[in-house]
């Protein structure tokens, strides 16, 4: 054992009985017998109930005109296409490459504190001449949730741009969130948050407009570890008007792009030379058709790696003749911003038409597994001969701890519905990883119904789960939506998190939803639905007429949750300290760490900070974490660039915002009086700034002191 500093006090023989209210040391204690022991022990468990699991629901506000909210998602340009197919007859298959992509729009949603009054406010995309919404929370003025749409005050309503994916962070480590706001057919935006409520679209100087391309998805992580920042976007194919690229792969795609911060809000495209063109499983020089794309620490190394999703489209696999094209992909981080793609060795590089991605620890044992969504098996063809059940499932990914991955499919569920935005988070708060997620196909002549919002309970960290139905039972009716970007945060900071959905076209009553014939036995046969406005001309096989089945404008959800069930919950707020402590490396957003929490009762969770996942949408950026009915625990954090910082003592109910101590805690001992120096001069640094008052900087002392 190396011994402390001798110019200071060993923190567990001075600071910590001091603090903690203890009476000074006074030698060993007596041996208690070991009978004594266990019946102590077991005394003690039996104190702490256990947690609920599900029994929370949500209700869906947006419907109310008290919640302030007024969205419809309009139709872009592109729309007037399949307008016209209506308005004749669709010959098959000739006319089915003509009909557009994304025919109603792509929109997503972003949950962040715009205007840092400290609540969370709604980011929401939308198609040109209908102008994207922001919708500031009113719940710091008026002590109620509601909401005032202040977009075109704020001037990122861009009424001009069919908008598809967002994704926010501090760019520029000024203290407040800037949003990137991608675009279909046309450039990206990026908007500078002036620190006033207000945006300054900053996109021509800062170099990631990105050319007309058609973006889906972005996501923000530091990829050198130089504390800034840096864009990462997922692209697809060059024109939405047409289906080219899901019946020919690789001719009409685009590669996806990397922009690295140079500072000052100046980027620079090295997505070549970064080797995010690059693909071990595709042929050299392929380009593909991308819709989720994320930067998480997978292998909890301290840097940030790329996972992209791909779409299988109508392209046949290698096994039936065709490509394997639409796969999942990682690209691994060497640690200076240069990635190769090992999603092959890892045993990921499956296609599917996948289409958007979460992490978590979905088995509690220490490290990320990630959730991917896809058709399902309930769409036609998918799960029938010579398609296995599976075949396209939306499922789970468990590491196995050594870089590869285990694809255990989808047990007890049996069947997976269509996904389109999705999250892993605590949604019960019983300390476990839950899967949520949205989503329906819109193709035109099909658009599947066959998702009413799935809700997959972890069974106890098995790696299994049910379904929950009741939990939306009383929400929004997502078989009549078009789902497509989702996103969580605890908008009404009642420690549980809610749930935001946009939709690019609803169906409402008295449109029909014609059953699907495929009953695999599963939970979600129930609502194994498509809604049909295309029926066969009956003079002509192989005609399609339009038989009048038209929808509204898509819609937002904002479903609270009933919060009710028992369970406690603390979030986390991870804040890097770069130019506010000498040492300090991280971005100021703590975006690419990994928080880590475990509590005296043995649960455990892993919450990567990322700054954009699901699909075309971003997470609220505090770690949630589920205490179950456990009181404290004790949170790590895995900073950028492989500093870790512990705090004890973490109560249920706190709203934490943990700084980054530029002082690792695994090299505490290699030089004991180097690393105690550290701590002393960092958190001196964080209590001048104002960042910790006197008790926090005490509190996160005694943490990174003790052994």
């Amino acid at each position: 054992m190396r011994c402390p500093s001798p110019d200071l006090p060993h923190p567990s023989s001075t600071l910590r009985p001091h603090l903690s209210g203890r009476l000074p040391y006074a030698g060993p204690p007596r041996r208690a017998s070991h009978a004594l022991i266990l019946a102590t022990a077991a005394l003690l468990l039996a104190a702490v109930p256990l947690a609920a699991d599900g029994n929370v629901t949500y209700q869906n506000i947006a419907d109310d005109p008290a919640s302030g909210i007024v969205f419809r998602h309009g139709e872009p340009p592109r729309g007037a296409i399949l307008d016209g197919f209506e308005a004749t007859s669709i010959t098959v298959p000739d006319d089915l490459l003509f009909i557009p992509h994304k025919p109603h729009g792509a929109p997503g949603v972003a949950i962040f504190d715009h205007d840092r009054d400290g609540d969370l406010d709604i980011y929401v995309t939308n198609s040109v001449g209908s102008g994207n919404a922001l919708f500031s929370n009113q719940l710091r003025e008026t002590g109620s949730i509601s909401f005032t749409d202040v977009a075109t005050a704020a001037g990122v309503d861009a009424t001009d741009h069919d908008s598809t994916g967002v994704c926010f962070g501090d760019l520029d480590n000024d203290g407040d969130h800037d949003l990137m706001v991608l675009g279909a057919i046309g450039p990206n935006r990026l908007y500078e948050n002036q620190g006033n409520g207000t945006f300054l679209d900053i996109t021509a100087s800062a170099g990631v407009g990105g050319g007309n391309l058609s973006t889906s998805s972005c996501t923000m992580g530091d990829v050198d570890n130089d504390g800034l920042l840096d864009i990462a976007v997922a692209n697809t194919h060059t024109d939405w008007t047409n289906l080219f690229s899901i019946f020919i792969p690789f001719d009409f795609n685009e590669h996806n792009q990397l922009f690295v911060n140079q500072g000052g809000n100046v980027f620079a495209d090295v997505s070549a030379a970064a080797g995010f063109e690059t693909f071990a499983a595709l042929p050299p020089g392929a380009s593909t058709l991308t819709w989720a794309i994320a930067l998480v620490d997978y292998d909890l190394d301290g840097d940030v790696d790329a996972f992209t999703l791909d779409d299988q489209g109508g392209v046949p696999p290698a096994v039936a003749g065709g490509v394997d094209y639409g796969l999942i992909h990682l690209h691994e981080n060497d640690g200076t911003g240069h990635f190769t793609d090992i999603a092959d060795t890892a045993g990921i590089a499956v296609h599917g038409n996948w289409m958007g991605i979460d992490f978590g620890d979905l088995d509690c044992d220490g490290d990320l597994d990630f959730f991917a969504t896809n058709t399902g098996d309930y769409p036609a063809g998918n799960a029938m001969p010579p398609n296995p059940l599976g075949f396209r499932a939306s499922r789970w990914f468990l590491s196995n701890n050594d870089g590869t991955f285990a694809d255990p499919g989808v047990g007890p569920l049996v069947a997976s519905v269509f996904g389109w935005g999705t999250t892993v988070s605590d949604y019960d708060n019983d300390g476990d990883a839950d899967i949520l997620y949205h989503g329906a196909i819109d193709v035109g002549t099909v658009l599947a119904a066959s998702n009413p919002g799935a809700i997959l309970q972890n069974q106890g960290c098995s790696g299994t789960f049910t379904r929950d139905a009741d939990a939306l039972a009383n929400g929004a009716d997502h078989l009549r939506r078009i789902g497509q970007g989702l996103a969580t945060g605890d908008l009404d900071g009642d420690g549980f998190l809610d749930l935001v959905t946009v939709s690019n076209h609803d169906f409402p009553e008295p449109v029909p939803l014609t059953p699907l014939q495929f009953q695999p036995g599963g939970p979600f046969d129930d609502t194994a639905n498509v809604i049909v406005p295309f029926d066969p001309d009956p003079n002509d096989p192989t005609s399609l007429l339009w038989n009048g089945i038209e929808g509204t404008d898509g819609s937002l959800a904002i479903e609270m949750s009933s919060g009710d069930n028992g369970n406690r919950s603390a979030s986390v707020t991870a804040l890097g300290t770069i130019g506010v402590t000498s040492g300090g490396r991280v971005n100021r957003d703590g975006i690419g760490a990994v928080v880590r929490f475990r509590t005296p009762g043995g649960k455990q969770a892993l919450v990567p900070i990322r700054g954009g996942s699901s699909y075309a949408s971003q997470h609220a950026l505090a770690a949630h974490l589920g205490f179950g009915r456990e009181r404290r625990g004790t949170v790590e954090v895995l900073w950028p660039g492989g500093v870790r910082n512990r705090l004890f003592g973490v109560r249920a109910g706190e709203q934490l915002v943990f700084p980054e101590i530029p002082c690792d805690l695994d090299t505490a001992f290699d030089d004991r009086s180097a690393y105690i120096g550290c701590v002393f001069r960092s958190l001196g640094e964080l209590h001048a700034a104002g960042v910790i008052d006197f008790r926090q900087k005490i509190r996160f002392l005694i943490s990174a002191l003790l052994p």
